[in-house]
Formats: structure tokens, sequence, C-alpha cells
């Protein structure tokens, strides 16, 4: 594990205090809850139903008739059992059951035995786990549980006799105040806004609610503005979170006009720089590039965004503040990592992929990162975050980035990451191509050497050039003993390859018969074996080009990836 300068020390400390100090007001606002007039006040009255965006799938009720409870990538059997009595089978598991997200499932199977379940668990889960400290409470799933039973209201309390609805929405008003005493204990970054977010559908939705939460408007205004980028980016540098994001705050803004009150103007502005960010991130298959946390591609939940924007509205040219790069030309598309890691509080599940970047032709995927894991698959995470999953260089077998291990930091279940702390990069427009120059400080500390990086995408996007150096920036560097290397090219699963007719070079060919060609110098190339992780299914196996060496302290190694003729993309 990295050892911490005096500067992580000083940081790490600062935000131990802070977590200390929002903890003690959470449990002391926590044990006055019942002496408040509206703690354990049912709700009475539902306002308006906001509409859950997410995709259903109606066959969950039948799976559950089986015996079947398959959540976060994993299938629990109840034997006849309650999933709530049942060992859960992973941890993302048990968060997803206490998140009541499958709701929707349950609600899209039009079926009133599914119905009748879905209100049978709630109660259940307003008994048996009400009151509890466990996972249930923890705050993502509290405010994930708010928000589903309030979007699902209809499917819980419509027909429902006298006792069940007394107690779903007694369990409801309970919800509401608790999650109002324990918000300032939420873990910065996503944990701290989906709380704020959760507690805005209840001021809107429920009767009586908008005396006692009439500074959540405010607040989760300041949130927004401090957590989202001017880019449009989220400050964790995580790409799938803004599709999160967005699936809740696109119904949380219909609920505004729902309530004929004017959304709040940075809620619509922000909304709009988000799904521009996304835009900007997407590849010729039209997910989002996988970095920082970005794992298995939410088609469904991207399309329902994209399909809520204004598709003339003005794109991207830039995401400085976030730290990606976009070169476009014909029918290629790069996105590369240009970025320094995320704050030490909101980087739990950042990515030592600094300088990598991804490639598609068109409808095709070529050069990928991993991408993380599905909770089911959490062992792999650690190699998910390392240097070496990702299209960029690697030296010495180290990441660029260190780990930092203090518990109060852990806010997706990882250490977060510190270094490279300068990231430099410009675009340029190059004889009608276009060219990416960027360069970080990872490997400084360790060893005295930066790493550079050129990417120039030819005009008809048929050819792209790459040049990797290491070198000591303004001074020469000489080790005592040459350090190992490697330059990763990671293939979509889809992608087969095998050595060319020279010995540098690897002949790559993609689905519907198109065809590349890449070339090295100052390296060896082979082919070796290597694991997609953002798979739906679990990890996937693929393949990969390495560009192996030794340096001394200052080589350069340049590459061309290029289509073969008759090989046109698809």
């Amino acid at each position: 594990m990295a050892e911490m300068t005096f500067r992580d020390r000083l940081k790490i400390a600062a935000l131990s205090a802070e977590r200390s100090q929002r903890s003690a007001v959470a449990q002391t606002l926590a044990a006055f809850l019942p002496a408040w007039p509206f703690a354990s006040r049912p709700v009475d009255r539902l306002l308006i139903v906001p509409q859950d965006l997410r995709t259903a799938d109606a066959s969950f009720w039948r799976e559950i008739e089986h015996g079947q409870f398959g959540l976060a990538g994993s299938i629990a059997f109840l034997r006849g059992r309650s999933p709530f009595d049942i060992a859960p089978p992973t941890a993302a598991w048990e968060r997803e059951l206490h998140g009541f997200g499958w709701l929707r499932n349950l609600a899209a199977a039009a079926d009133e035995d599914a119905q009748r379940g879905a209100r049978v668990l709630a109660t259940e889960w307003a008994i048996r786990f009400g009151n509890s400290k466990g996972v249930a409470a923890e705050p993502v799933v509290a405010a994930r549980r708010l928000i589903s039973w309030i979007s699902h209201a209809t499917l819980l309390l419509e027909g429902a006799d006298a006792a069940t609805y007394e107690a779903i929405t007694a369990s409801l008003g309970r919800q509401i105040a608790l999650l109002v005493g324990s918000r300032r204990d939420a873990p910065d970054g996503y944990p701290r806004l989906i709380v704020l977010i959760a507690l805005m559908f209840a001021e809107l939705s429920v009767a009586g609610q908008q005396r006692k939460l009439k500074d959540i408007e405010p607040t989760l205004v300041a949130e927004l503005r401090r957590q989202i980028l001017p880019d449009g980016g989220h400050m964790s540098r995580n790409p799938d979170l803004l599709v999160e994001l967005m699936l809740d705050l696109l119904p949380l803004n219909q609920c505004f006009v729902a309530r004929d009150r004017e959304p709040p103007a940075p809620l619509v502005e922000v909304l709009a720089r988000m799904q521009a960010m996304i835009r900007y991130l997407r590849l010729g298959d039209g997910m989002i590039a996988r970095f920082n946390g970005a794992g298995v591609p939410a088609a469904a939940g991207l399309g329902i965004i994209l399909a809520y924007g204004d598709a003339s509205a003005p794109t991207l040219n830039e995401a400085r503040a976030s730290g990606y790069a976009r070169l476009a030309r014909g029918e290629s598309i790069v996105v590369a990592d240009v970025g320094s890691p995320p704050p030490l509080n909101a980087g739990g599940e950042a990515q030592a992929g600094c300088l990598a970047f991804e490639m598609s032709s068109g409808r095709n995927l070529l050069f990928i990162n991993g991408g993380m894991p599905g909770g089911a698959s959490a062992d792999w995470v650690p190699a998910a975050r390392a240097t070496a999953n990702h299209n960029t260089l690697c030296l010495a077998e180290q990441s660029s980035s260190k780990l930092v291990a203090q518990q109060c930091l852990k806010t997706a279940g990882s250490p977060s990451l510190r270094q490279p702390d300068n990231v430099d990069w410009h675009l340029e427009d190059v004889g009608g191509g276009v060219a990416l120059e960027a360069s970080h400080d990872g490997y400084q500390r360790r060893f005295g050497v930066m790493h550079s990086r050129r990417l120039q995408l030819a005009e008809d996007g048929a050819r792209l050039d790459g040049c990797d150096r290491i070198h000591g920036g303004k001074r020469n560097v000489r080790f005592k003993a040459d350090l190992p290397f490697a330059i990763h090219f990671h293939l979509h699963p889809e992608v087969s390859c095998r050595m060319g007719a020279e010995p540098n070079e690897a002949e790559l060919s993609l689905p519907g018969g198109e065809r590349w060609r890449i070339s090295v110098q100052g390296a060896a190339l082979t082919v070796e074996e290597s694991t997609f992780f953002a798979n739906s299914a679990g990890t996937r196996p693929a393949m990969q080009i390495v560009l192996r060496g030794a340096t001394f302290g200052n080589s350069e190694i340049n590459w061309a990836v290029e289509r073969v003729p008759g090989g046109e993309a698809a």
C-alpha cells in the first residue's frame, strides 16, 4: 500500500474529522426522532407519483414464482422462504434487495399476484427492518428505497387492506424522518447527492412534507453545483454515475412541473451539461467509454436519457474539468482519460488508467479498457482498477496511481487513489486530422520519469498514430538497472487477433469482416490473453496486444493502427 505524504495525511485528517462531525450530528438528531411531531406520522396522501425511467423486467415475477431472486448479477434460491430470510449471495445483492429497485419489475408484470407479492414484501420489510442499523440503513440504500416506494406507491397501496396500507404508509413516513436525520452522515459524492434527491422526491410527492423539508431544495441545488463539474462530468469522474443521476433527476424535474412549480434553474442547467458530457463520452456503438468505475453498459437507460435530450443542442468541444479528450474523424472515435484521480473522498471507484484510450470504428469496438466488474465479480475489482487493465503504458509492472487505504475514505468499498498529481494535455488540428498531446507524472516520485503520449487520428479516421515516451522531463534520468515497461492494447472480446507477416505486426479482425493492422517500433509486440470485466454475465476472456521492452530512463515507442484496405468500417 502506498506510503502517504504529509499532505495526504492532512487531507485524510480533515476528511475524517468532517465525517466524525457529520456522524455525531446525525446520531444526535436520530436520538430525538421519536420526539419529533412528524417522526412516525404515516403518509396520508401522495400528491403525485414520480415516473420510474429505469427499464423493467416483467419476467422477474415469474422467476420469483419459480423460487429465484436475481439481483446485482447473482441469483438466490428461495426454497419457499422470504428473500429477507436467506443468506445474501453477495453484498451487492443484499443492497439491491433492501433498495427495492426491483419493485419496477413487479409493476411491469401487471399481475395481481405480483402486486400482492410486492405489498407482502414491503410490509415484511417495514415490520422487520424499519428501525435497522445495517445495510438497510446505509444512505444510498435508504435513499434508493424511498425513491422506489414513492415511485411505485400505486403498486404498494392500491387495493391494499387497512392493516397493510397503515404498515406501508407508517413505514414511508418513518423512512423520510430517518433519512432527514441521517442525511448529514451520508458520505461525500454520489451517496450525499442521492439522499438529497430522495428527500426532494418526498417533498414534492408526499403531502405535508414541504414545511419540514423546506431546506432540501437549496441544499440539493448547492450540492449539484458542487458535484457536477462545469463540463457536465461528476466529481468522481465515473461516467456511469451520470447515467444513474440523470435517471433520477429527469423524473425529479418532471415532478416540479407536475406540482406547478418552476424547476430550479441550476437543475435544468445541470441536466443539459450532463447530457452533453454523456454524448461526448460515447463511442461508435452508442455506449459510454469504460473509465473510472464505468462497468456494464446501461443501454436502455442511456437510450432513455438521450431521447429526453435536445439533439440540436450544442455539443461539448472539450471536457477539461472532467479530464477526458475526444478525437473523432471519419468512422473512428477515440476517447482518452487525461485527468488526475478525483478527490480522495470521491475516488473509491477511480481507476489507474491515466492516458488510456478506447477506440471504435463504425459501430465496432476495437480497443477497450476492461471496465469495472459487476457486483457478482467483486473479487476482480483490484485487478480492474490497475493500470495494466487499461490501454496505456505500465512501468515496472506498477500502476501509475497508488491506493490510499483509509477506512474513512472507502466511499465505494475500495481505497481511493492518489497520483498522478499533474496531467497536461491539449488537442490540435493536424492537416485535417486531430492530435492529442498528453503527459502525466504518476511515476515521477518512484522512478523520476514522466509518461508522455501522442495520439494522432487521420482525417479519414483510417489510421491512428501513437508515440509513447518515458523521460525525465527537464532533466536526464539514467536508472541503475533497466526497468521493464508494457503498453497494453486490450481488444473487445469480439475482436480476434493474430501475429502479422512481420515480427512487430498484428492483424485484427472485427465483426462484419473489417480488418485493422497494428505495427510498432521500439518494443516487442506480443499477443496475450486478457479479461473483460464489464460484462453482464461476469468476466469474459479476451485478447490484448502488448508492446514490451525495457527502459534505462529515456525511451520512445512508436506505433500505428490502420485499417486494412478492403476492410471498411461497419
